[in-house]
């Protein structure tokens, strides 16, 4: 599988500069970035959202690559490549496939989709240098450097392996879809992604997962974590019914999805009426008020997801005799799968990309051009290249007072020595800190340098935090920080996780007794019941957990 090359420049192998720089960028779907690479050294990476405040942003991010070219102190003239993430004209055909695999279905879709197709996506190329050059505007779309376009699925697996600590591992990419791939399978060696194999549209479960993102009235693309957050409060009481009916599952975890219940092949919703019957009524409205049905359904396709993710991993530990995993794809953003496939002992380790959704791929592009395309060694040390995703900008002192004075915000400058302790009783006292420290992370977890942070052993924390500063969902689950070398001291888990992507059970020690009627709690009653000496970061035992490998996250790391 090789990256496609848009420019009549020949490929030079042997550069003589000192350094090369390649920005990454995906864009126009969903999570748009960029990412800036230097000699195979990640320099920066950015989501456009952080920038235009809007969550989840499509457009071409051009904040993302000004701040990529302003970290790495260059302009549009020192890039030596740029590159997509993506295939365009591939993802065109697949399209015009399904379109006419499906018609004479999908006709109000087929309409609405086309005309944008045929004015910008399909003539991408030139799109993109306009764009380009809009950036930097000292120079021509002539003298932009040279473009090429990774697939999808190299994209992702590009930004799971080649920054991981491993030499040799497998790599798993799960997602909705790219061109093709849905699912995709790659032997990681050296400098090398082999293709082994994948599993095409429209047979997805990132799409599946999707689909009940959207029947529970959550929106795709952004409300799978709400799903995955509803799960603790149901009961799996559909497992049986999607696997019976929706999905055949094998032992070697491929499938196939049952496209008699969904719509999203061809149509503008992603269920249809058939699913609507096999689960007793139309899908919940956005606003609609959340019922045991939605709790259920979440609990029954998170158990699904994690058995389809065990059961691939094992097919990836017996094809390919390899002791590490990799993953990527929105699906390896899943971290209670994640936590599940770790406690199987399949693997010595998994590394998981940090923003492993579209984002990454950003940053999986610029990386393939520098190991795949132009054959540069690897160098692996057992310690991942992400930097603990600290890799946007950052603002020093003097910024932020001038920002806070062009606003007339109240504030007063405090040394660490004083500013660490009232920081520390003020979480203490069941307030709320803002917290804002170095470089900016990359991918969708706050990781310490852009966090709100609150005390675990609050009871009424997780309320505190969702309804009163985040303004979302009472049930939306909250990570804690800690120590690395304290971590198997209250959780069961032997290692460090700086990225928030595994899931884990509270040591037996910290956990509360339920009471009978406690026990008989359904639904989302359970949430104001504490179930460790930790409620705000516990639910039904199970957390999700960002382990920093120095300090803790209130402090400088």
């Amino acid at each position: 599988m090789t990256l496609q090359r848009h420019d009549s420049k020949p490929a030079n192998l042997l550069y003589d500069d000192l350094y090369m720089n390649i920005i990454g960028i995906s864009a126009y779907y969903h999570d748009s970035a960029a990412a800036l690479i230097r000699s195979g050294e990640i320099i920066a990476a950015a989501q456009e959202e952080r920038f235009t405040r809007k969550k989840h942003d499509a457009r071409f991010p051009v904040h993302a690559i000004r701040s990529c070219l302003e970290i790495g102190q260059i302009s549009m003239q020192d890039v030596d490549h740029i590159v997509f993430y993506d295939k365009p004209l591939v993802k065109f055909e697949r399209l015009l496939e399904t379109y006419l695999g499906f018609a004479p279905k999908g006709f109000r879709s087929f309409v609405q989709a086309m005309p944008i197709w045929l004015k910008e996506k399909l003539y991408l190329k030139s799109v993109l240098r306009k764009e380009l050059a809009a950036v930097d505007t000292t120079i021509t779309q002539s003298q932009l450097p040279p473009l090429l376009f990774t697939e999808h699925h190299q994209a992702h697996a590009a930004s799971a392996f080649f920054p991981s600590p491993f030499k040799k591992a497998g790599v798993l990419c799960l997602d909705g879809v790219g061109e093709w791939a849905t699912t995709s399978l790659w032997l990681g060696e050296d400098n090398q992604l082999i293709p082994q194999w994948e599993i095409n549209f429209p047979h997805s479960l990132g799409l599946l997962y999707s689909a009940f993102t959207y029947f529970t009235g959550f929106k795709v693309n952004s409300g799978e974590y709400k799903l995955m957050g509803l799960a603790p409060y149901g009961e799996p009481k559909y497992v049986q019914t999607i696997l019976d009916n929706l999905i055949d599952l094998k032992e070697d975890g491929t499938f196939q999805l049952n496209m008699r219940y969904f719509n999203y092949a061809v149509g503008l919703t992603m269920t249809n009426s058939r699913f609507d019957k096999l689960f007793g009524g139309p899908p919940r409205s956005p606003e609609g008020t959340l019922t045991q049905r939605e709790m259920d359904l979440a609990r029954s396709i998170q158990a699904v997801t994690e058995e389809i993710v065990l059961r691939l991993a094992r097919t990836v530990h017996k094809e390919l005799e390899v002791d590490y995993l990799c993953l990527a794809g929105g699906v390896a953003l899943n971290c209670v799968a994640n936590g599940r496939l770790l406690r199987e002992n399949l693997f010595k380790d998994i590394w998981i990309q940090p923003a492993a959704g579209d984002a990454g791929g950003a940053l999986g592009a610029a990386l393939s051009t520098w190991y795949q395309y132009l054959d540069n060694p690897r160098q692996v040390n057992g310690i991942d290249m992400m930097q603990g995703a600290y890799l946007g900008p950052q603002s020093d002192e003097q910024e932020i007072r001038t920002y806070l004075d062009s606003i007339n915000a109240p504030y007063e400058y405090l040394p660490d020595d004083e500013l660490l302790p009232k920081v520390a009783s003020s979480l203490a006292e069941e307030k709320v800190v803002g917290w804002f420290q170095g470089r900016m992370e990359f991918g969708p977890r706050a990781l310490g340098g852009r966090s709100i942070l609150g005390d675990p052993r609050s009871p009424k924390m997780q309320s505190v935090m969702n309804l009163k500063i985040k303004y979302r969902e009472s049930f939306r689950p909250f990570a804690p920080s800690i120590l690395h070398e304290r971590v198997s001291d209250y959780f069961a888990i032997d290692r460090a996780s700086p990225y928030m992507l595994l899931v884990d059970y509270v040591k037996p020690e910290f956990r509360l007794p339920l009471t009978e009627e406690q026990e008989k709690l359904f639904g989302i009653e359970k949430l104001l019941v504490p179930r460790s000496t930790l409620p705000a970061i516990t639910i039904r035992l199970v957390f999700k957990r960002c382990i920093l490998t120095r300090t803790p996250v209130i402090m400088r790391c």
